[in-house]
C-alpha cells in the first residue's frame, strides 16, 4: 500500500506542474504583442514598371492599381499608404510604421516624380476643434426636466385664453 501511495502523489505533482506550465505559457502568449497591417503600397517589383515621364495615370492604375487616396484640391497625383500598428494586451494602438509612396503627374498626366515617405517624414497636425456651445451653463438634464415642472400652464395647452 505504501507503494501506491508513493505512485499517486508522483502522478499527482506531475499533474500539477503540468498545470502550471500550461497556464504559464498561456499568460506568456495573452501578453505578446499583435501586429496589423493597413493600407497598400505596391511591392518594389511593380513599381519598377512604372517609369517617369512615359507612364500615364491610365497605365499606373493597370500597372499597380487604385491609389488610397488621389491628390485632393489640385489632383497631382495618388498616394499609396500602409501602416503597421502594434497592439499590446489592453494598451492603446501604436503606430510603429508608416509607408507612403507619391506619384506625381504633370498637367498632362503623365508621371513626373516617385518619392517615398515613412513614419519619421511625417508630422503631428493639430486639427481645430470645432464645438457649438448649447448656450446651458452647468445645468444636468435632470435639474432642466424639474425645472419646468413649475412653468408649466394648463390653460396654454387647450388655448382657453384665446376665448
Amino acid at each position: 500500500m505504501g507503494r501506491q501511495d508513493g505512485t499517486i502523489r508522483l502522478v499527482a505533482g506531475k499533474g500539477v506542474r503540468r498545470a502550471v506550465m500550461v497556464l504559464t505559457l498561456a499568460a506568456l502568449t495573452a501578453c505578446s504583442p499583435v501586429y496589423s497591417f493597413h493600407g497598400y503600397i505596391p511591392p518594389e517589383e511593380q513599381l519598377a514598371l512604372v517609369q517617369v515621364g512615359v507612364d500615364t495615370r491610365e497605365t499606373v492604375l493597370t500597372e499597380i492599381g487604385r491609389p488610397s487616396i488621389e491628390g485632393v484640391m489640385n489632383d497631382t497625383g495618388y498616394y499609396y499608404i500602409q501602416s503597421q500598428f502594434r497592439d499590446f494586451a489592453f494598451q492603446e494602438s501604436q503606430e510603429i510604421d508608416r509607408q507612403i509612396l507619391r506619384i506625381s503627374f504633370d498637367s498632362n498626366g503623365v508621371v513626373i516624380n516617385i518619392e517615398r515617405f515613412g513614419l519619421e517624414d511625417g508630422m503631428v497636425v493639430a486639427l481645430s476643434r470645432r464645438v457649438t456651445d448649447d448656450g446651458l451653463t452647468d445645468t444636468t438634464f435632470l435639474r432642466q426636466l424639474f425645472a419646468n415642472v413649475g412653468n408649466f400652464d394648463g390653460a396654454k395647452l387647450i388655448n382657453l385664453e384665446d376665448q
